[in-house]
């Protein structure tokens, strides 16, 4: 019997314009209705997902881990587990990111820290993006784009400095780039890296949280908490970030938009998130 299903947002619950569609939000109630407990668990920062479900008459106020597990919510909005990021180990980190010339993002409290020039850097390697590879679907790039921009909580700083003297705990720190040499030099760069987990919820990016986080180690945090055990959860996710949690559950789902190698760590393969798949593994789960 499961008792908990797990929900990652971009790429599984959201579609691609980043929006829950009306089957899914049917799926969820009908769960509901069944006494199973909604989880959220996304790479995204607790605000930003509070942003997105307040768009819709939810029939759920879940538990939220956010930030690839580095912080739990219960569904009052209090804070009940955190695992932030030492600022003395994010420094190094976010110099290298600067003067390297990487847009990237910080989740604190509240907050999305970001470089005020940061935009004009992607902006700049969308261009050659279109130059270099004229068979790159523009929508492609929009559509990265856009979810990039969509979270909310933004607060443009002008150096990494900013961030370091910021009085919030630091949870997440996301490097993005169009350009796989570039994402695949910060990767090797960091790759000897201690007390961090370099982790990846997009294409375009790599990640760094404590190594005390992880989505499966935020559900097993929660299980504790609530007395549901791993075996009595499913989870359902399409990327790397997802599969300490796809691995760690009773039953898991990989979108069909996934990766084959993120698949290949699921129990099952659902339908794609612009075919409502989170939807129809929750009907095949609980048998409707």
């Amino acid at each position: 019997m499961t008792n908990l299903i797990a929900i990652d947002l971009d790429g599984t619950l959201l579609s691609h314009e980043n929006t829950i569609s009306s089957e899914n939000i049917k799926a969820l109630d009908y769960a509901h209705q069944q006494g199973v407990m909604i989880v959220i668990a996304t790479g995204r920062s607790y605000h930003d997902v509070k942003n997105i479900l307040n768009e819709y008459s939810l029939p759920i106020n879940p538990w939220i881990i956010s930030a690839n597990g580095s912080t739990i919510h219960h569904p009052n909005g209090e804070k009940v587990h955190s695992v932030p990021i030492d600022k003395k180990t994010a420094e190094p980190i976010l110099k290298w990111l600067e003067d390297e010339g990487y847009y990237y993002e910080v989740f604190a409290d509240n907050r999305l820290l970001t470089p005020q020039h940061g935009r004009d850097i992607l902006s700049k390697e969308a261009d050659r993006l279109r130059k270099e590879n004229p068979s790159i679907k523009e929508e492609d790039i929009e559509r990265a784009l856009a979810t990039q921009y969509s979270q909310t909580g933004f607060e443009f700083v002008s150096s990494y400095q900013d961030i370091i003297s910021y009085d919030a705990d630091l949870y997440n720190i996301l490097a993005f780039s169009f350009h796989d040499e570039k994402l695949n030099r910060g990767k090797e760069n960091f790759n000897a890296l201690e007390g961090l987990n370099i982790v990846s919820s997009g294409k375009h990016n790599f990640e760094f949280i404590h190594e005390n986080a992880s989505k499966g180690k935020a559900l097993e945090k929660l299980g504790e908490i609530i007395q549901i055990p791993l075996l009595k959860m499913a989870a359902v996710g399409d990327n790397y970030n997802d599969i300490s949690m796809l691995t760690m559950v009773g039953r898991s789902a990989a979108m069909g938009n996934a990766d084959d190698a993120v698949k290949e760590k699921a129990h099952e393969v659902t339908l794609e998130n612009h075919e409502h798949g989170v939807a129809h593994f929750i009907y095949r789960l609980l048998k409707k």
